[in-house]
């Protein structure tokens, strides 16, 4: 159920609406627009807000049932507008494009930083790398964990971007919420539920990427296991579906973006690396991203990818960044996106 609240609804009357709400056994989420507040009520017995006549109560508007089985991330919840993040200075979502782009993992400083560099001077939006990789084998590569984290942040320190790192275990919460501006929850965790409430609870923004065999529904599903923390930072993230077809590493179905746009209020992005597996593939699927309204892509890029200890076939090599970004720079403009720098 979606309360909407009057243009210069008091907050004496939110907190009166918020009581009401909860009073039945539902949790009450404010969500502060421009101009109006919107009060989600969520729970088991969401029905029982509509016994309660709020719909003449003081500063409220009018009462609207949310018919989906995901609320807070439903596009109605936000009235149809699109939400727009804040991460580090950087806008994500509405007409601002993310690039997101640096190594598969972080191996060692001077890769680290040299790959920092090169992205950042290519105009990236932000940096990503891993410092906790889950690997398919127990005895490859599995990251540098904190020392990873130590390097990321001298990365950030030294390029001003935001930080994209991977989360892959509870146990690890504390320091990567410390050095991450957004957590990563990757595809083999999307249904980790307490691992999505507590990334919601740590106020950090969290990119969530789609499991390698779950639907649109699903992906809206396990985004609400953040959104229920009161955490209205989320972004949603396509990176290849496991399907019937071996000609490439996964399907990366650019669909799921028109799909979700349709459906929730939370910026999508595209991952181009790891559904084809190979980098002279990454860059025909990076400007499809953008073609598509995508609101950014997450990619991999590598001072010296031939040297990379994984995912060494997939990373764009930072000589070539460039290139790509300039054309990314022209199909964002059509679409009527630009890419976001601080």
């Amino acid at each position: 159920m979606m309360i909407v609240m009057k243009e210069g609804a008091t907050e004496d009357e939110i907190a009166h609406v918020v009581e009401r709400v909860e009073s039945v056994g539902c949790t009450a989420h404010i969500s502060e627009g421009e101009l109006l507040t919107v009060i989600g009520a969520i729970g088991e017995r969401e029905d029982r807000v509509a016994d309660l006549g709020l719909e003449g109560t003081p500063g409220v508007d009018q009462v609207v049932p949310i018919m989906k089985p995901y609320k807070l991330a439903s596009r109605q919840f936000k009235d149809g507008a699109d939400s727009v993040l804040e991460i580090g200075g950087r806008k994500v979502g509405g007409t601002n494009f993310a690039l997101m782009a640096g190594p598969c993992t972080v191996e060692n400083r001077d890769q680290m930083l040299d790959s920092a560099d090169a992205v950042a001077a290519a105009g990236a939006t932000m940096l990503r790398g891993g410092a906790y990789k889950p690997r398919t084998s127990p005895y490859s590569f599995q990251g540098l964990g904190r020392e990873g984290l130590r390097l990321l942040d001298e990365a950030r320190e030294r390029t001003g971007l935001p930080i994209v790192t991977e989360l892959l275990d509870l146990r690890d919460i504390d320091d990567v919420v410390e050095v991450a501006d957004v957590i990563q929850i990757g595809a083999r965790n999307m249904q980790n539920y307490a691992l999505l409430s507590e990334a919601g609870k740590s106020g950090k923004a969290v990119l969530l990427k789609r499991g390698l065999s779950a639907t649109i529904e699903e992906l809206l599903m396990a985004s609400e296991y953040i959104l229920k923390e009161g955490n209205e930072n989320v972004m949603l993230c396509e990176r290849g579906i496991r399907t019937y077809e071996t000609a490439y590493r996964f399907t990366l179905d650019l669909l799921a973006v028109p799909a979700l746009k349709e459906q929730t209020h939370l910026p999508v992005i595209i991952d181009p690396s790891h559904a084809p597996g190979r980098r002279d593939w990454v860059e025909s699927m990076s400007l499809a991203a953008a073609a598509s309204g995508a609101d950014g892509i997450i990619i991999e890029v590598h001072n010296e990818p031939e040297k990379a200890i994984c995912d060494a076939a997939q990373q764009v090599p930072t000589s070539e960044f460039q290139q790509l970004t300039d054309k990314l720079e022209t199909i964002t403009s059509v679409v009527g996106k630009t890419i976001s720098r601080g």
